[in-house]
């Protein structure tokens, strides 16, 4: 799953580092409580935040942009890295405070660092009212009360049934234009670095039928692009049978098994000016079908990230990916014969790994080389408690090593980015526009199919419209140019 707390080339339609999701109401009721809700980490955690806010809404909380007037304080938490852990309890910190003045205020702490560190918040720190993990949402009501009652609310069982696809989603800090659906939850790989299997549980996938009907109602609300969101999308399988759900109705796939292409191809045929892209490709499983539905359908995007994590074999196999170097060239291989070089392909990678050579951290640059990423999220390794790599093997690499390593592993992106974006000055790209640019209000911004940003004048165009633009000139992250 991408992480939206990131360090060096970045998609910049992510947010940045412990970005809050906020959204105020207009019209908000004065005798309704107040919620306000920050997410940190992957998409999977802003999708989770969208449901948690349509659950409390049914028990007639508001939300509100101010946690200083807020009755509920809850954040969404990452445990991919310490720095994500630490922004946290800072963040708890702060909010502490404003407690000893409205000792009222009921603080929670929901997803993977709720799961990892439930007992330790609340007993022994005492900094939280409540934990809920990723499954426990649907007892966010009920563990409030507990809490105003002066109890400390709990619940981080992890379910291997529940994907909340009955619930419709708040549309938290939306844009109007884009939107994620989640398509299944927890994850089956156990990557040796990788705490999500202990915090999100064991794989599950959703209903199609309730995915598609999600996608209609965006497009018919006015939203122009869909996310498909998983930890590992390409493991998608649902079946009436083994799922014991309804048998879909009134489509090819009622009575088979749904893969992630079938999916695919659901979504893509609910309206042709609706996107469709995904997130995140796992290199075992993404299969030359998905790749083929994808060429078949326009407005499915000409995107793939599929994290590498490294270039070296070994140092794969001791991660536990499940594939080698030589199996993760196939796949780019593959991309780029079906899909072209102007698909764009983006990576994670992790620097100075447990015993990590500098012959090994050579394999990862000059994989970068070969593949060519359009961008990638690029981290040093930080051990996580509880994780395969912490119980096996000691993190051996000295800390300026894993910097330096990261550092050139970052130039390098940021040399492949500004060439690889050089090749678009000239051609002309159907980009949507996804509102104003960051730098100035004169300028709108949208991306293109390939998820390249592109920036270009305000002449009174509109959220969501289509337009072609061509690309004049370019930095290592943004494109920008001109509609024709």
């Amino acid at each position: 799953m991408e992480l939206i707390e990131d360090i060096g080339i970045l998609d910049n339609t992510k947010k940045e580092e412990h970005c809050e999701v906020r959204i105020s109401k207009e019209g908000d009721i004065a005798a309704a409580k107040k919620l306000y809700i920050e997410s940190y980490g992957c998409q999977m955690n802003f999708s989770d935040s969208e449901i948690v806010t349509s659950i409390l809404k049914k028990e007639g909380f508001d939300t509100t942009s101010s946690f200083e007037s807020a009755d509920v304080i809850l954040l969404n938490t990452c445990s991919i890295r310490d720095k994500a852990e630490q922004t946290v309890r800072k963040r708890l910190t702060q909010f502490n405070q404003i407690k000893k003045d409205r000792p009222e205020i009921t603080i929670g702490v929901l997803g993977c660092m709720a799961e990892r560190l439930k007992s330790k918040l609340l007993e022994e720190e005492k900094i939280v009212d409540l934990v809920a993990g990723p499954d426990a949402y649907r007892d966010l009501p009920n563990l409030v009360r507990k809490a105003e009652e002066g109890d400390r609310g709990v619940n981080t069982f992890l379910s291997r049934e529940e994907t909340y696809a009955d619930i419709s989603p708040v549309r938290l800090n939306s844009n109007g234009v884009t939107a994620f659906i989640s398509i299944m939850r927890g994850c089956d790989n156990m990557c040796s670095f990788c705490v999500v299997p202990f915090t999100r549980g064991r794989e599950r996938s959703r209903d199609p039928h309730s995915i598609v009907a999600e996608a209609q109602e965006l497009f018919n609300n006015g939203y122009r692009e869909v996310t498909l969101l998983g930890q590992n999308v390409d493991s998608y399988k649902w079946s009436p049978e083994e799922n014991n759900k309804a048998r879909l109705e009134k489509n090819e796939h009622a009575n088979s098994i749904v893969n992630f292409a079938n999916l695919l191809e659901m979504v893509a045929k609910v309206h042709p000016d609706l996107r469709v892209r995904f997130s995140t490709s796992h290199p075992k499983d993404i299969t030359d079908e998905v790749l083929h539905t994808m060429k078949q359908y326009e407005n499915i995007c000409n995107y793939i990230h599929l994290p590498a994590q490294s270039g070296n074999s070994r140092v794969l196999e001791l991660m536990n990916r499940t594939y080698d170097r030589e199996w993760y060239i196939n796949r780019v291989d593959a991309i780029r014969s079906i899909l072209g070089d102007e698909c764009g392909i983006s990576s994670d990678m992790i620097a100075g790994f447990c015993t990590e050579t500098e012959e090994e951290h050579q394999d990862t640059l000059s994989l970068m080389d070969y593949v060519k990423y359009d961008f990638s999220y690029m981290f040093y390794y930080s051990e996580r408690p509880g994780t395969l790599a912490a119980k096996k093997y000691t993190d051996d690499i000295p800390l300026p090593v894993k910097k330096r390593r990261l550092q050139e592993i970052i130039r390098k992106q940021q040399e492949i980015s500004f060439a690889r974006n050089r090749q678009d000055i000239g051609k002309t790209f159907k980009v949507l526009i996804e509102g104003t640019s960051k730098k100035s209000p004169k300028q709108l911004q949208g991306r293109n199919s390939a998820n390249k940003v592109i920036v270009f004048d305000n002449n009174d165009f509109k959220k969501g419209q289509y337009v072609e633009v061509k690309v004049n000139e370019c930095t290592a992250a943004t494109l920008i140019g001109e509609v024709i």
